[in-house]
């Protein structure tokens, strides 16, 4: 009996050879994980065994790159794994920190239901934290700042973090609430903006989050750029990149020129409505952006050449300049999923 899928999806994985970071169709089983060069394809290029295996997320060991967990085995062979964003990363990471205990406990992976369980005092969690942070209407809010002539768009102050978190009771005190501010940040949940907090992060502080009207943060999928400041890593000028950002992940892209299909990190933003992909291996600049402003998005069963297509969920968005760009999900509900939010980023952004 073949053991269980329990998650798959595309993921960058760090070579054990040339170092190289690439795209790899990732599949978690009950017993390991295989990850393929396609999701075509019949063989796996690898195959890492979880039993006695360790998990490190996140994985800070390569600078700028974000959302990274690390897989060490029994013989001490580390294998480094990339997500496209936050709550991709942990989903991940979940699951595998779940079939590797159930391997030592020798049971069947069975996912439990999502109810809300009561957190105890001492025990924080940090992915619950973060989506209560995030929250539109009870959340931290998100506003635009002015500091030294610097404009902070998406962002808020380390003491807004600070009393978030008391009167949410969260915590017991503003002592305890940096040591979880700090904590989110390690994690990659929260992102320093602005000098001030970039070097609390930088330097060798017990608490690098601080509790401090002018030390700037962000959180990582909210759409933050920052106006005319040329010094500043974080600058992004162009007003497509203004929209607040509804949906992310990899999709399969088909090039114009060559014709061949490539996987590529979308980034779905609205008012103003743009779709920006990236080279998932690295890179901050996008390596296009499609203007959904009055496009059309619909699914489509056969290839562009006309010819009948082996593979399936392939959808089009024709631009309003009449652009056509080919892209493939990995499942239908994937598909329907993008279709439904490129719908309605057209429909709303400008």
């Amino acid at each position: 009996m073949e053991p269980k899928r329990i998650r798959e999806g595309y993921l960058v994985k760090k070579g054990s050879v040339f170092n190289s970071w690439k795209p790899m169709w990732v599949v978690l089983l009950e017993d390991g994980i295989e990850f393929y060069k396609k999701k075509s394809d019949n063989s796996p290029k690898g195959m890492i065994p979880l039993k006695g295996s360790a998990l490190t997320s996140p994985c800070q060991d390569f600078g700028k790159r974000m959302f990274v967990f690390k897989i060490t085995t029994t013989k001490q062979q580390d294998h480094f794994f990339q997500a496209a964003f936050l709550e991709e990363r942990d989903a991940w990471v979940r699951d595998i920190k779940k079939a590797t205990k159930c391997i030592e406990g020798g049971q069947k992976f069975a996912r439990k239901s999502t109810r809300r369980s009561i957190r105890l005092p001492e025990t924080i969690d940090l992915s619950a934290l973060y989506l209560s942070m995030k929250d539109t209407e009870k959340g931290v809010k998100e506003l635009n700042l002015e500091k030294d002539k610097k404009i902070f768009n998406h962002c808020f102050t380390g003491n807004c973090v600070i009393d978030w978190l008391v009167s949410n009771k969260s915590v017991r005190n503003r002592q305890e609430g940096l040591v979880i501010a700090s904590s989110l940040l390690n994690e990659g949940y929260l992102q320093p903006a602005g000098d001030l907090s970039k070097n609390a992060v930088d330097g060798t502080a017990e608490n690098p989050f601080l509790d401090n009207p002018d030390a700037f943060y962000y959180f990582p999928d909210s759409g933050f750029f920052c106006e005319e400041n040329s010094s500043d890593d974080d600058v992004i000028l162009k007003e497509e990149f203004r929209g607040v950002i509804i949906k992310q992940g990899c999709l399969l892209k088909q090039g114009h020129r060559r014709k061949n299909w490539k996987v590529r990190k979308f980034i779905l933003r609205e008012d103003p409505a743009y779709l920006h992909y990236y080279d998932p291996a690295g890179g901050e600049d996008p390596l296009g952006a499609i203007r959904l402003r009055g496009c059309v998005v619909t699914s489509v069963e056969s290839h562009p050449d006309g010819k009948k297509s082996e593979e399936e969920n392939l959808f089009e968005i024709i631009t309003a300049d009449e652009v056509h760009y080919f892209l493939q999900a990995a499942t239908p509900k994937e598909r329907i999923e993008w279709i439904k939010a490129i719908q309605v980023a057209s429909r709303t952004g400008k």
